[in-house]
């Protein structure tokens, strides 16, 4: 297992990073289909995870209604981890409660959400505190001393946020940067083969800005796998079901689908291992997220990490999702494109 540097920190995290959305059922229905794991299979996948050598866990207060973190708390210490050799991040401002002020990113929003994630996680701190969703309502000089304050205090070492547009981010972080106050080093965003609109802002201002980019959806809810057919075959099985979303463009879907299929094929893995390789040779990605329901699934996300895919093979893949180019981008490319040799 390979680890990188989170954004323009000395944190090394490794690049396979273990989502827990499928611990615990709690809350929602939602939770319950994503897997409401008991402890003892948390156990089971967490302790997979760690042996294949990853060291990061990604969590969030609205997983479960705090199940999931409640989890992953219990986990370490029916494992007897180290606290020191885990890197643990969670996230806060999706609604935990029916009062006017249990959602957001004010102040008083997040600092109890950090003081609960604590008691859940059974820990005096977090490695990475995210903001889970941009909050027009919260001036974000209030967000951000907020959690400048919290890492102050110890109880948070990093701060970061998830799904925020690259607009918001450098916001922030020019907020930040003026004041003296802590900075966004991390953004966990949505990006796979075949939802690519993170390439468009975010991931070229992370780049630049040396912002950690961590990776949800890579399967886009496992429609990559490779157990759905473009005929309908494996329809109904799993939460996805089977069908895109009506803002992913279905042939292209599962034209991806039997393109990861046949690089899998030759290199005797599987889609799912080729689609998480194909993030993992992006150099701006820090770490890819998968949840798993067995400690069988954490073994065969492992495998990607092992996987070489060819410049062919990539190049491959990056056209088949590609994004179409805005028109004004589009016909001011040449111009920008002549200064690259010069950059």
């Amino acid at each position: 297992m390979r680890h990188r540097r989170l954004g323009d920190t000395g944190l090394l995290v490794s690049e396979l990073c273990l989502g827990t959305n499928t611990f615990g059922g709690g809350g929602s229905e939602i939770w319950r289909t994503f897997g409401a794991l008991e402890q003892p299979q948390v156990d089971a996948v967490v302790g997979c995870a760690l042996e294949g050598g990853i060291n990061f866990l990604d969590t969030a207060d609205v997983y479960a209604a705090g199940e999931s973190e409640l989890r992953v708390g219990e986990a370490m210490r029916n494992l007897r981890l180290d606290r020191a050799d885990i890197v643990i991040a969670t996230k806060a401002g999706g609604r935990t409660g029916q009062g006017i002020n249990r959602a957001g990113a004010s102040r008083a929003h997040l600092t109890r959400a950090v003081e609960d994630s604590l008691r859940r996680l059974q820990t005096d701190y977090v490695d990475l505190f995210m903001v889970h969703y941009f909050d027009p309502a919260t001036p974000l000089h209030e967000t951000l001393r907020a959690l400048d304050d919290l890492v102050s205090s110890g109880k948070v070492r990093y701060i970061g946020c998830s799904n925020f547009t690259a607009w918001q981010i450098m916001k922030a972080n020019g907020i930040a940067a003026r004041e003296g106050l802590t900075r966004f080093e991390a953004v966990e965003v949505n990006w796979s083969v075949a939802t690519r609109g993170v390439e468009r802002e975010i991931a070229p201002m992370a780049a630049d800005q040396k912002i950690g980019i961590m990776v949800w959806g890579a399967l886009v809810g496992g429609l990559l796998s490779g157990k759905y057919r473009r005929d309908g075959a494996g329809a109904g099985q799993g939460r996805a079901g089977g069908e895109p979303p009506p803002v992913i463009d279905r042939e292209m879907l599962f034209d991806v689908v039997e393109a990861l299929t046949r690089i899998g094929a030759e290199k005797k893995a599987s889609a799912a291992q080729v689609a998480l390789a194909w993030l993992l040779h992006k150099p701006v990605v820090t770490s890819v997220l998968f949840g798993a329901r067995t400690p069988e699934q954490v073994t065969e996300n492992l495998g990607a990490a092992d996987i070489l895919l060819s410049d062919e093979e990539i190049e491959a893949l990056d056209e088949l999702g590609a994004l179409t180019p805005d028109y004004g981008p589009w016909l001011v490319r040449g111009s920008s494109n002549a200064r690259l040799p010069y950059a």
